[in-house]
């Protein structure tokens, strides 16, 4: 009975879009395609299971972040057996980090699968990593630790991750900044003022001061991206003096 019952669900799964689109991305056939669905639902649809609980690809991320950052952790602990704590863990910050995630979700084109009631404009970049770190949740789910961390290496660590490339990625320049001002026994503060005036998207304005000089100045949507805008422009004029 089982047997017949396999053969239906394979002839089901066949005739699934998703099914046909997720094979030879996965390089495998999933299992339980009910984890894959999941992790391309969006929450604007509303969905919810038998159990009353929501029914969209955040738990997956949840998962699938855990996931990701322990084989990532793993294969950087066996590829610089040298290497203290610190520079593994700022590597596997590197790896892992929202661009870098970014970046290979929307690679793999993964928005394409997602099911939203609204319009892809209205997604910002994150949620390619976001669907990303979901797939590799039902990956984990659906075939278990070592198939998925062969799915890992196969999308993200062989054709993204590259040591001596990523030693001199920067990805917060507002917190090399502030470990530079600390080394060199610097003064650094970031002072912010709202703009005031008539448009209707308000913005920051952000002074960056380095022992009460000011170094850099910046503009954008919200304090965070305005610190960090000036502090990328303070490492550009003063890059001859740091050391990464």
């Amino acid at each position: 009975m089982s047997y017949l019952q396999n053969i239906f669900k394979a002839r089901q799964n066949n005739n699934n879009p998703l099914f046909s689109a997720l094979r030879p991305l996965l390089g495998f056939s999933p299992k339980t395609l009910h984890y894959y669905e999941r992790a391309f639902t969006h929450r604007s649809i509303n969905l919810k299971d038998a159990q009353g609980n929501a029914f969209n690809y955040e738990r997956l991320e949840y998962v699938g972040d855990a996931v990701l950052g322990t084989v990532i952790a793993h294969h950087l602990f066996q590829r610089v057996p040298a290497a203290n704590e610190g520079y593994l863990t700022k590597m596997r910050s590197k790896i892992v980090s929202r661009g870098s995630l970014n970046k290979i979700g929307e690679d793999l084109q993964l928005v394409r699968l997602m099911k939203s009631s609204l319009n892809a404009s209205k997604f910002g970049k994150n949620i390619h990593g976001n669907l990303l770190e979901a797939l590799i949740g039902a990956v984990f789910l659906d075939q278990g630790y070592k198939s998925c961390e062969g799915f890992i290496y196969n999308n993200i660590i062989s054709p993204y991750v590259d040591i001596s490339t990523l030693e001199g990625k920067i990805i917060s320049y507002k917190s090399l900044m502030v470990e530079w001002c600390q080394k060199e026994k610097k003064k650094l503060y970031f002072i912010c003022e709202k703009d005031e005036g008539l448009e209707k998207v308000k913005h920051f304005s952000v002074s960056l001061e380095i022992d009460g000089k000011i170094t850099a100045k910046a503009r954008a949507t919200s304090r965070k991206k305005a610190e960090e805008k000036a502090s990328q422009r303070a490492y550009f004029a003063l890059q001859d003096k740091i050391e990464l």
